[in-house]
């Protein structure tokens, strides 16, 4: 189809926007980073106390293991309310690790040094029934996929704009889907990692020394087939053409048994849990994706119920890798990128999604994620071969008018000069975030992944401790802290089910 025709209609549809609704997007981000001791290999201490109840703090929680730290912001209006608080919140993580004991938080997706699988301690959350029934999925996802796999840490974009439909937020998954290659090629940066994260697996990486393992033109090795897959997910077609068909696709994989996962059983011989269930998916959450629809749940509430009763709310961006040169992992500019990407895909036709397109989507994440800078590297749209700059030159191309939008709502030019950088970007692979972890592990590091990002993590820790940081900052983070150690212990006082019985309900 014609692209100025397609300009056009892109043009009419922002147009078409209720005036003032650019104003109202508003952005989130959950950062993950692992706990690290002083010499580099993985902090194995329980959670900090300073920090609070894991189960119920705002602003910080763990993820998959107690040494993975998960760090939250609100959702913003503006871009600089939400990296203010975003670097708040890892000023107070990196002052309270300092005083108990000089833990760093690693600045990279990929992992540090590991202990043996069974060592990495899953995340613990008290003795609630919800808190335990985290915990149990967490040994599930152990059982299921190894503990080395969930120790890999990324960024979370959520993401939304008032007035937009469940129907529309699916047409942008749609189109998020067809085009993420474009946000892995630009903000790609796990190219290489230490090959304790791979011992006993398969893998085709190649040995950059004895201490690093990469691909040369890898842009994210997070995202391709050494992050999260699995069989057993790869047996889910799931069809983001509507709500509908959406919600029935997980939740067939919420309640048909697994047979691999019947033979690992719900609980042990000596009555410990393995699992939450024997299903293809425990919960929604294990369901992985480069995007999700999302809606806020209330207390007890699953999450697949909360979408099919009231709506997609927002959606959640979830391939992005942490940007190792930043203190936080992210800038302002890659967020307003992010915006303007999002408004692309909102806006753009959205055709509906097929197995075959399915499956085509899949490939081209893995050959970006994996070969994403070789020069030539063709990608497939629509059973055509297409050149990755040229097709994520069209895209980004596309972003202009949405870029001059956002730029006239909020009286700057800061989107437009985003999008220029990432155009720029598409025609030098060699300024990308993956390239430069890799020539500064080279140059700078003999070559050793742990090296660059110990040095990385210690930089973003000087940079935050060094930053402004008052009496009364501090005590508002305590006073939080405090606050979510008295909810937990008021969600474990109000338990009355014994976890089994809680655990069938659920």
């Amino acid at each position: 189809m014609d692209r100025y025709y397609l300009m056009s209609k892109l043009q009419d549809r922002l147009n078409a926007l209720p005036t003032d609704s650019l104003r109202g997007i508003r952005r989130g981000v959950e950062k993950e980073g692992l706990r690290v001791q002083p010499t580099g290999g993985l902090a194995l201490t329980p959670h900090p106390k300073a920090l609070g109840s894991a189960l119920t703090h705002p602003l910080i929680t763990t993820d998959y293991s107690e040494s993975q730290l998960e760090l939250i912001t609100g959702a913003h209006l503006g871009v600089q309310q939400c990296m203010d608080e975003l670097t708040e919140v890892h000023q107070f993580v990196h002052h309270t690790l300092k005083d108990s004991g000089g833990e760093l938080l690693w600045a990279s997706s990929m992992p540090c040094g590991l202990p043996t699988d069974e060592t990495i301690p899953l995340a613990r959350y008290g003795g609630s029934n919800v808190g335990r029934a985290k915990s149990v999925y967490r040994m599930g996802l152990g059982h299921r996929y190894g503990r080395r796999m969930q120790t890999i840490s990324g960024i979370h974009y959520n993401w939304s704009l008032p007035g937009v439909s469940s129907e529309q937020y699916f047409s942008l998954i749609r189109n998020f889907r067809r085009h993420a290659f474009v946000l892995l090629y630009l903000f790609g940066a796990s190219p290489a990692l230490c090959p304790c994260f791979v011992q006993g697996r398969e893998h085709r990486l190649q040995r950059l020394s004895d201490s690093a393992l990469y691909l040369p033109h890898a842009t994210s090795l997070r995202m391709g087939r050494l992050g999260y897959q699995s069989d057993a997910q790869a047996t889910l077609a799931v069809s983001y053409n509507g709500l509908q068909g959406y919600a029935n696709s997980l939740h067939e994989a919420l309640t048909k048994p697994y047979p691999a996962y019947e033979q690992v059983g719900v609980r042990n011989p000596g009555g410990d849990y393995n699992q939450l269930g024997t299903s293809l998916l425990q919960i929604e959450n294990e369901f992985y994706g480069t995007i999700r629809p999302k809606r806020t749940v209330r207390t007890g509430e699953r999450p697949l119920h909360a979408l099919r009763e009231r709506g997609v709310e927002y959606v959640e961006v979830r391939l992005m890798d942490i940007d190792p040169f930043v203190p936080v992992g992210i800038t302002a500019p890659t967020m307003r990128l992010l915006d303007v990407f999002l408004l692309h895909c909102l806006l753009s036709d959205s055709p509906p999604d097929t197995p075959e397109e399915i499956a085509e989507l899949k490939q081209n994440q893995h050959l970006t994620a994996e070969r994403g800078r070789e020069p030539g590297l063709l990608l497939q749209r629509q059973g055509q071969a297409v050149a990755l700059t040229q097709w994520g030159d069209e895209v980004l191309a596309a972003c202009e008018p949405l870029a001059a939008a956002l730029d006239a709502t909020h009286g700057c030019t800061d989107y437009s000069a985003a999008l220029r950088e990432a155009r720029a970007l598409m025609q030098a692979p060699e300024r990308t975030p993956s390239a430069r972890v890799l020539d500064t592990m080279v140059r700078e590091h003999a070559s050793s992944f742990e090296s660059f990002a110990f040095h990385q993590s210690e930089l973003a820790r000087d940079t935050l401790l060094n930053l402004p940081w008052t009496a009364e900052q501090q005590a508002r983070y305590l006073a939080m802290s405090e606050e979510s150690i008295a909810a937990q212990k008021a969600i474990e006082a109000a338990d009355t089910l014994p976890f089994e019985a809680w655990r069938e309900q659920y």
